[in-house]
């Protein structure tokens, strides 16, 4: 019988950040992205266990026993920190993101986690002088590069995504390919050979749903007021209201209009492609050539 695949998904965000974030959205960033991944394996046909780490936390450590070696995937979730501040909680996921490098473990990072894992390969995240990118990423292009990276396999050459940030990668590190980009952000996805291994990353948020988008964008209303991409509380709340209505019913036609979301954002299947390629892509051959899979 074939074992499961094993997954560690390192919490992106301290206690505060996290529990602030469970509070709107009934879970933590690393349970949401756990239960996604579980999912998108199942879709693949192979069942998939995860543990969940906090490399932020003070002397937090991986699961009693275990190894990163032992895993057959690292992914690292999204986060509330600036690594511009280098802040002793920010500092020590870059320390774990090398960690998983020299382990030479399967690598995928969403939004603070391509920028941890560019900062851990050497590279700078700076906050994005064109300020903050929220809500739809709009106009994603594929590079050269990422027309022919297993990363974006079946993706449209020009595509939308889910997206929250206001940092970026500014300084490319040594190994690092750029896969996408977009007028707001030139790193919207990148490949980074480090030590040994291989991080595919990006810095769109595949794994949302539009009601965990949502609860995010609830949550920093007051922010989105000051900087101007809502004149009030209750024009955000309706932006939000129609996100979860799409959520509940992705054939609504009259939302999707209403927010100028494509076809290709509201189908989960695409939205999650990359997630799903580096399941396929990577997770799976690599458990399969060292027989675990």
């Amino acid at each position: 019988m074939t074992r499961p695949l094993r997954i560690l998904v390192a919490e992106g965000g301290t206690p505060a950040l996290r529990e602030r974030h469970a509070a709107v959205s009934g879970q933590t960033p690393s349970a949401f992205y756990a239960d996604v991944l579980t999912r998108l394996a199942r879709d693949l046909g192979a069942s998939l266990l995860t543990d969940i780490c906090y490399p932020a936390d003070a002397g937090a450590a991986l699961p009693a026993g275990e190894d990163l070696a032992g895993y057959d995937g690292v992914a690292i979730t999204g986060s509330g920190l600036n690594l511009w501040k280098a802040e002793p909680e920010s500092l020590a996921q870059v320390a774990f993101a090398r960690a998983v490098f020299d382990a030479g473990v399967p690598f995928f990072g969403s939004c603070w986690g391509l920028q941890v894992a560019a900062a851990a390969a050497g590279g700078e995240v700076k906050r994005n002088p064109q300020g903050r990118e929220v809500g739809v990423a709009r106009s994603i292009r594929l590079t050269e590069a990422g027309r022919a990276s297993g990363l974006h396999a079946g993706r449209l050459e020009a595509f939308d995504a889910p997206a929250i940030h206001s940092d970026e990668v500014a300084v490319l590190p040594e190994g690092a390919t750029v896969t996408a980009t977009n007028e707001l952000c030139a790193v919207q996805a990148a490949e980074i050979r480090h030590g040994n291994g291989v991080f595919w990353g990006v810095q769109f948020h595949p794994e949302y749903t539009f009601t965990e988008l949502g609860g995010i964008l609830s949550r920093i209303t007051p922010i989105m007021v000051e900087e101007g991409f809502f004149r009030s509380p209750e024009e955000a709340g309706l932006y939000v209201s129609d996100l979860v209505a799409l959520d509940a019913d992705p054939a609504r036609k009259d939302v999707a209009w209403r927010l100028g979301i494509a076809p290709s954002v509201t189908d989960p299947r695409i939205r999650r492609t990359e997630l799903i390629n580096w399941l396929s892509a990577q997770v799976l051959p690599t458990a399969s050539a060292r027989g675990r899979a």
